[in-house]
Parts: C-alpha cells; sequence; structure tokens
C-alpha cells in the first residue's frame, strides 16, 4: 500500500496547531504498519535552516494555474524513516506565517494543483492520496477534472480528512476557472453561497471522508458545529468516520522526556518534583500540596475561555490552588490574563508565550489539566496531559468526549472530570469536584493510575486508517 499525505503543515518542519501534529505522527504509525507512507507540503521560508540545508532538490516542474504555468521545484528530506517533499515557489511560500494573506486562494491552489503534477516527475504513483483540511481539499476534484484519463493517476483513490470544519476555504467564484482551470459543470460541487468552498469540494469528491473523533463525526451533521455543511456530511454519512488521533508516545514519553524536571513513569511522587520546579521557576511559592490547575492552549473564544474568564477570580480568590496559563491568541484575552496575574502574583502564572519546552514541564508539573471547550474535533493536550498524569477537566464534546471518561468514585473507573452544558458555573462545580478528589489520596492514586495506563499511541487509529485505504482500493 502507497499512500502521500498532503497538508499544509508538518511537526516538526512548520506548526500553526494540532494539523501539523497529525502528519508528523501518522505517518510514522502507518509506515510500523508495512503501509508506504511520504508526506508533501508547501516549502515556506519559516522552516528551520536545520531542515532546509538538508533538503535535496529533485526536480521542477511548471504547474498549469489559470492562464500562467508557474514554477514548483519539488525538495526531498528522509526525516524518522519517512520521505517528506516540499513544494518550492517564494512567490507563493516564500513569506513570514502560513495562513492569512489575501491570495490563499491561489497560493492553495497552486498547491493542490502541484501535488498532483509532481507525482509522475518524483516517480511515485500512491494507491491513495490521503489530503487533510481545506488547504489540500481540491486535490480529489483537480484529479477527478484533470488528470484520471491519464493512466499513471487512473486508480489513484483519495481520502479527506476534516481536522477543524469552522476553516473552510471560501474564496470567489472567479477562482474555479481562473485558477483550478475547471468549468462551471464542477460549480456544485464547491457552490458555497455563490462563492467556491475548498472544504466542500473535498467532502463532495473524495472516495472517503474522516474526521478526528467519533464524536465530532456525529456533531458536524448538526447545524451548530455544520457550520453550512451539515446537509452534505449527512448525505455522506455512509462515507464518513470519526478516527481519533493518537500522539507520539516516543517524543512525549515521561519516563524519557529530557525538557521536564524529573523523568518518571507513574510514580506520584517523581511527578511532584516537577510541579516544586515549575513553581520555583515561575516564582509561584514551592509548596507539593498545593493543587496546580493548567492550560496549554491557544486563547481564542473556542477554548472556552469566556467560562473561565467570568470564574477564575472567584476560584483564585476562594480556593487553595495555583493556575498556570501558556498560550497566545486574542489580545483581550492575553491581556485579561496578564491583569489577573498581577491580582493574583501568588496564585496565577500567565505565560504569553509559545514554548515547546515549557508546555512539556507545565504537563508534568501539572495535577489538573483544564478544557472547557466550546467544540474540539479531536483535541491533543488532553492526551498529551493524560500521557504526563495530569487529569483532565473537559467539556463532553468532540474528541474529548471519547477520550476522557469521567471518574466515578464508586467503581474506581475513569480517567478525568466532565461536565456537559457550556456554562461557567457546571464548569466550575466539575472542577471544585476533581479538587476535591485531589485531596484523597485513594481516590487520586485510582484516576492517575487509570490516566498512565491508557494507550494514546497511533496505532490502534494507523488500522483504523489502512482498513479505509484497502476499502476504497479494492
Amino acid at each position: 500500500m502507497k499512500v502521500l499525505f498532503a497538508a499544509a503543515e508538518a511537526h516538526p518542519f512548520i506548526k500553526t496547531g494540532g494539523l501539523a501534529d497529525v502528519i508528523g505522527a501518522l505517518p510514522k504509525a502507518l509506515k510500523s504498519a508495512g503501509v508506504d507512507v511520504r508526506v508533501i507540503i508547501p516549502k515556506y521560508r519559516g522552516i528551520p535552516e536545520k531542515f532546509t540545508s538538508q533538503m535535496e532538490h529533485i526536480t521542477e516542474v511548471y504547474v498549469p494555474l489559470g492562464w500562467r504555468n508557474q514554477y514548483c521545484g519539488i525538495e526531498r528530506l528522509v526525516y524518522e524513516g519517512i520521505p517528506v517533499y516540499f513544494v518550492d515557489n517564494e512567490y507563493y511560500f516564500g513569506r513570514d506565517g502560513i495562513y492569512g494573506y489575501m491570495d490563499d486562494g491561489e497560493r492553495f491552489a497552486f498547491y493542490n494543483r502541484a501535488v498532483l503534477e509532481c507525482l509522475e516527475a518524483i516517480d511515485f504513483q500512491p494507491d491513495v492520496l490521503h489530503c487533510h483540511d481545506w488547504h489540500a481539499a481540491v486535490i480529489p476534484m483537480l484529479l477527478q477534472g484533470h488528470y484520471r484519463h491519464n493512466p499513471f493517476y487512473s486508480n489513484i483513490r483519495t481520502v479527506f480528512t476534516i481536522h477543524n470544519l469552522l476553516y473552510q476555504g471560501v474564496f470567489p467564484y472567479e477562482v474555479l476557472g481562473e485558477l483550478l482551470g475547471l468549468n462551471s459543470s464542477y460549480f456544485g460541487g464547491v457552490e458555497y453561497y455563490g462563492g467556491i468552498n475548498f472544504m466542500k469540494g473535498g467532502i463532495v469528491y473524495s472516495d472517503h471522508v474522516t474526521t478526528v473523533s467519533p464524536t465530532y463525526a456525529e456533531e458536524i451533521r448538526t447545524p451548530y458545529y455544520g457550520y453550512g455543511l451539515e446537509g452534505l456530511l449527512t448525505s455522506r454519512a455512509d462515507h464518513l468516520t470519526g478516527i481519533v488521533n493518537g500522539i507520539d508516545t516516543k517524543s512525549y514519553n515521561p519516563a524519557t522526556d529530557p525538557q521536564i524536571f524529573s523523568r518518571y513513569r507513574s510514580n506520584l511522587a517523581k511527578k511532584t518534583e516537577n510541579k516544586l520546579g515549575l513553581q520555583q521557576e515561575l516564582g509561584l511559592p514551592v509548596a507539593p500540596y498545593i493543587p496546580m490547575v493548567a492550560m496549554v492552549t491557544r486563547l481564542v473564544d473556542s477554548k472556552g475561555l469566556d467560562l473561565l474568564t467570568r470564574v477564575l477570580d472567584e476560584l483564585l480568590y476562594y480556593d487553595d490552588v495555583q493556575f498556570v496559563m501558556l498560550g497566545t491568541g486574542d489580545e483581550v484575552y492575553e491581556r485579561w490574563f496578564r491583569e489577573a496575574a498581577l491580582r493574583y502574583p501568588t496564585k496565577l502564572s500567565a505565560q504569553i508565550l509559545f514554548n515547546d519546552a515549557l508546555s512539556r514541564k507545565i504537563y508534568a508539573a501539572s495535577d489538573l489539566f483544564l478544557m472547557p471547550s466550546k467544540f474540539e474535533p479531536c483535541g491533543i493536550s488532553q492526551l498529551l496531559a493524560l500521557r504526563y498524569g495530569s487529569i483532565p477537566v473537559v467539556r463532553e464534546t468532540g474528541g474529548l468526549n471519547d477520550t476522557v471518561h469521567a471518574y466515578d468514585e464508586e467503581t474506581g473507573t475513569g480517567n478525568g472530570f466532565t461536565f456537559k452544558d457550556y456554562n461557567a458555573h457546571d464548569m466550575m462545580f466539575t472542577l471544585r469536584r476533581a479538587l476535591s478528589f485531589y485531596s484523597k489520596p485513594e481516590h487520586w492514586k485510582k484516576v492517575t493510575k487509570n490516566a498512565f495506563s491508557g494507550d494514546y499511541s497511533w496505532n490502534v487509529s494507523a488500522q483504523q486508517y489502512i482498513d479505509i485505504y484497502e476499502d476504497i482500493t479494492e
């Protein structure tokens, strides 16, 4: 089985969110299962020199983009056994940042066409093109419209994965003909309020659609979560599968992680040494008995920060607790947490930045990990928290609902604490319930044991993807 992953980002080369983590980790699990898997992403200016200096120039092609033929260089680098191809065009990708430009429609139209155009040149004929999120979503449609007549492409099948339906890639109607080179017969497959919707094209034209958790696969077929595509997704329900993300358990391993203060497997005393080290580093009172609650997140509404800002003052004023926040995002939230840290200097540390080493220290040091998300397609942070024995407190949505199960003091089962309604006081009640169990060692040992014993690897999920690949290529 030969599979090519097409995506806009991949860890460790370039990353803005969970998509990059998936593209960095899932191919390794597939390779371990015997799949010849490769990855192709744009070559951005922001890729570190330690990687660009190792890239080998393979070939160059000229990509039809409307009335133009645009240069496309193909660079190659083998990373941890996975061949990774980089689409090189300085005009489109030699910029600061990845997204957010006025010509993103043109930039990613070029990338989608380049992926297909380079296959013969790199001498790789995949059985499956696995396309991820809107940035690679029109590859299945382009394959149908421009390449099926060519015997090289005639048997290639496509899988499209929705990582976050909120971001769909909506552009003017003119992109269809002027950039994608497709006639009006394809408009129905991408039409969205008079414009074209890349995400819709991926859903319509791919052989199978997946998303990143079973619960999210159900949620996106409802108006609240479907963002206008719920009807289409319902019509494709027989070809829609939710598969939970995993994490790279080799990289994220508290027993070997060189970034944390004290390595451990499931020893709570060793884990506490990480709390003491982080308290000292962040200037909080060094006290092993004080429960530490953490968030590592983008500071945006969808992460439930409007709930937290309503009740955090109450928690910090009345409860014996420390709260550590790491992340960047909306200015209003960045300012709110900076000001809150001034109000509670001995209880709140607001780290308004992104730092991978610090995030690992926080996972290892914290006792509870808060994720009150409005929606969460899968979520990686709760899996990392569980891996490091930080007990999640989450809202029952998307992948949080599939991976975090409420602790039951009667049976001793469950690996976290959950609440259903998007309500600040429900969140506060659940967080305080979790804190009450922290002070009961017999229960805290059970819930942390459950967290440590979970399998958060990609192994099971990788096999589910292989089953889909085999099904569509029969």
